[in-house]
């Protein structure tokens, strides 16, 4: 058995002006001890209880991991917000009727029981685990978003069945035209295009530049954090999309490994001052995380394969070819669409990208013509 652990963010349902001011109040405590801690050495914070703040209003067990949290941060001077956080042992959560309650005395010697708003589809089935003793609970925190709403954020730990045997893979290609190309072995290819999110980029990119020629630098960071959420919540629907099509065919997922990518992609200067097409902004590892725990609570199995040689070899045979904006094209003047091709190799790689066996390249390079030959071959 695989152990999952998720974070579950839960709005309180209708949380009254009173307690949301409470919760407010109480933060700001917290944030207070956290600076008042930094204030001293280290060697006598690590040392602090909750005992030395017993004339704190908040309980000791939300204090003992606020003094926890301070000691982590070894290189900050100040805290501009440090919300409220206890563990397993100081918070329950139960169910009466159709709503899920959560528990938890954040004042000395008073618990306080609050409804929550779930939406059924998304997290009930693991907080009815956790009410079975069936998943385990971690850590509760209290923050508040942006627009003053404010969650409990659950960490949630649980054993998920081992992933299934597959004999067949789907390979997935990520990339900017289309922000992913998922392809059946053999068979036809599922494309999530990247149009409507290179408008959005660039859109983001004209109004930021307006910002800052009028020196409204907050609006510039609001800005970029909800180009941060839209990109973020894209690649949640297409990871969990990508999980039910492997599902529904009963194969397996793989990834080409695209760590340090950021190092030995090579990018003009007219590319990266377009939002749209600067590679560095295009969060291809979200979407593989994403798509990865998704996948481990499904039981579907993920692989990752280098990725060289995956855009320039032919999925037929390995042989190196031609690759021009969308089209690729062999040897033998066979075209496809490249992402696809690339997602073709990444399923069907068995341990390198292309065939040790060159002899078929060879006897190719000399019989093509040159504006259909092939370009190189690989090492």
């Amino acid at each position: 058995m695989a152990e999952l652990t998720l974070t579950l963010k839960l709005p309180f349902y209708r949380l009254n002006q009173v307690k949301a001011l409470e919760f407010e109040r109480l933060t700001n405590v917290n944030t207070q001890v956290a600076n008042e801690l930094l204030c001293l050495d280290k060697k006598e914070r690590r040392k602090l209880t909750s005992s030395a703040f017993a004339h704190v209003e908040i309980g000791s067990a939300w204090i003992n991991q606020t003094i926890r949290n301070t000691n982590a941060k070894t290189k900050v001077k100040h805290i501009a917000r440090m919300w409220l956080e206890t563990n397993n042992q100081n918070f329950e959560i139960s169910k009466q009727g159709d709503l899920y309650m959560i528990a938890f005395n954040l004042l000395r010697g008073r618990k306080g029981r609050l409804p929550l708003s779930i939406h059924s589809a998304s997290h009930s089935q693991v907080l009815d685990k956790i009410i079975a003793r069936v998943a385990k609970l971690g850590s509760l925190k209290l923050c508040k978003s942006k627009k003053g709403i404010w969650y409990a954020l659950v960490c949630v730990s649980m054993e998920v069945p081992d992933a299934i045997s597959v004999k067949h893979w789907i390979g997935v290609d990520r990339g900017q035209n289309n922000i992913a190309v998922a392809a059946l072995p053999k068979g036809f290819g599922k494309f999530w295009k990247g149009g409507q999110v290179k408008g959005l980029r660039r859109q983001f990119q004209r109004t930021r530049r307006k910002l800052q020629s009028a020196k409204q630098l907050k609006e510039v960071k609001r800005l970029e954090q909800r180009e941060r959420r839209i990109m973020t919540h894209i690649n949640h629907v297409i990871s969990k999309q990508l999980v039910q099509f492997a599902q529904d065919f009963g194969m397996g997922l793989r990834f080409e490994d695209l760590s340090g990518c950021r190092q030995t992609m090579r990018q003009n200067k007219k590319a990266k001052s377009d939002a749209a097409n600067n590679r560095d902004r295009w969060a291809f590892y979200q979407l593989e995380m994403f798509t990865r725990y998704k996948a481990i609570r499904s039981g579907v199995p993920v692989q990752s394969v280098p990725a060289p040689y995956t855009s320039k070899s032919d999925h037929r045979n390995g042989v190196i070819g031609k690759r021009n904006g969308d089209w690729f094209k062999g040897f033998d003047g066979y075209r496809c669409n490249a992402d696809w091709n690339a997602s073709q190799n990444i399923g069907q790689w068995f341990g390198f990208s292309c065939p040790l066996n060159l002899q078929t390249a060879v006897t190719a390079m000399v019989a093509a013509d040159v504006e259909g030959g092939v370009d190189d071959s690989p090492p």
